[in-house]
C-alpha cells in the first residue's frame, strides 16, 4: 500500500477556514464583551474616561458588537484560501521532491 503524499486543496481548505473561523468567533466575543465591561465601567465613573481612552457606553460599543459577525467571517475566509494556497504549496514540492522516475 503506498502512502498518499498530496493534500485535496478543496477539504484543507474547508479544514483551515474552520479553524480560523472559529478563533475569530473567540476573539469577536472577547473584544466585544471587553469593550462592554469596559465602556460600562467607565460610564459608572469607576474607571477614568481619560485613562481608557473612551467616553463609556455610546454608539462605538454597539458597532463593537459587528465583530461578533465581522471576526469569524473575516478570518474563515482568510483561513480557506490560506488553507488553498499551503496545500497547492505541499503538493507541488511533494511531486517534485519525492517522486522520482524508476530505475531501469
Amino acid at each position: 500500500m503506498e502512502k498518499q503524499n498530496t493534500l485535496n486543496p478543496y477539504n484543507f481548505g474547508k479544514l483551515q477556514g474552520l479553524i480560523f473561523f472559529t478563533i475569530g468567533l473567540i476573539c469577536g466575543v472577547l473584544y466585544s464583551f471587553g469593550g462592554l465591561i469596559i465602556d460600562c465601567l467607565v460610564s459608572l465613573n469607576i474607571l477614568s474616561a481619560e485613562a481608557m481612552s473612551t467616553p463609556g457606553l455610546s454608539k462605538g460599543t454597539l458597532l463593537a458588537f459587528g465583530a461578533l459577525l465581522g471576526m469569524p467571517i473575516i478570518s474563515g475566509v482568510c483561513g480557506f484560501v490560506l488553507g488553498v494556497i499551503e496545500a497547492l504549496i505541499f503538493n507541488y514540492f511533494t511531486t517534485s521532491f519525492y517522486h522520482k522516475p524508476p530505475k531501469l
